[in-house]
């Protein structure tokens, strides 16, 4: 578990470090420099821009259809994280079991412990660090997804619904649909997977806030993605455990007829 975090940790501080890079407040277009400029956030701002010409220049639906279609377009990296996340969750016991067997912190009683995880690894067809590949796919599109909305000229001078998409929302309506979408959206999964983890748990209330606080100085626009995104998160959820609730179901309805 040590390995996989550390892994994540340094993939998204080298993205983020990526989109650091390119100044998020110098505007995007065909005329920008850099590899993460050129080939990851012009791309999508320029099909923000398509979209928002097939309706009406409305750049809130066409932040809404794109923020749509790129989770569409992650939803089988997403099945595969959860389904293995969930593997890992099942497997704890077992974990925790071997853990408490190999309690002293000797470099050989670590070392076999080490040995007997992959071992349960290997006997579960549980890869420990599989759950990795989807987050380390999705981080460089959603932080392009960001930097072409904020760098995007054309969404700060439209409007939409009740707010101006380049300005804070001036009823904070926004953020607070925000953090609550957050927290629903991580309530529901962590209800789903059953992970009773305290350090989890408190996440589910720092996240609303990490999401919150921001909307309410940056522009409409990102606001909009993340309720439509999280929105998007939640049915997602929903599909994701209820397919896999019924191949189980299916599974063990099978196994017990065999019996």
């Amino acid at each position: 578990m040590r390995k996989k975090t550390a892994v994540v940790s340094i993939f998204i501080l080298l993205t983020a470090l990526l989109a650091g890079c390119a100044n998020v407040n110098q505007p995007i277009n065909a005329q920008s420099t850099g590899f993460w400029s050129k080939y990851f956030v012009y791309p999508l701002s320029e099909f923000i821009i398509y979209v928002a010409h097939m309706f009406w220049n409305s750049y809130g639906i066409a932040i809404i259809i794109t923020t749509v279609i790129v989770r569409l377009v992650l939803l089988p990296l997403m099945a595969k994280q959860v389904k293995s996340s969930q593997a890992m969750q099942e497997l704890q016991p077992k974990i925790k079991a071997l853990q408490e067997k190999y309690s002293s912190k000797d470099r050989a009683t670590q070392e076999k412990l080490q040995k007997e995880q992959m071992k349960l690894f290997q006997e579960n067809n549980v890869n420990p660090l599989s759950g990795c590949l989807p987050l380390l796919i999705q981080m460089p599109i959603l932080f392009a997804f960001y930097q072409a909305i904020m760098r995007t000229q054309e969404i700060k001078g439209q409007s939409f619904l009740w707010f101006q998409l380049g300005s804070p929302d001036p009823f904070y309506i926004l953020p607070v649909v925000a953090a609550l979408s957050t927290f629903l959206q991580q309530k529901i999964m962590m209800g789903r997977m059953g992970n009773s983890n305290p350090q989890m748990a408190m996440m589910m209330y720092v996240f609303p806030l990490m999401i919150a606080i921001p909307a309410l100085y940056f522009p409409s626009a990102l606001a909009l993605y993340w309720v439509v995104g999280n929105i998007f998160m939640i049915f997602q959820t929903y599909i994701i455990y209820e397919k896999r609730d019924v191949t189980k179901a299916r599974t063990e309805s099978g196994g017990a007829k065999k019996k």
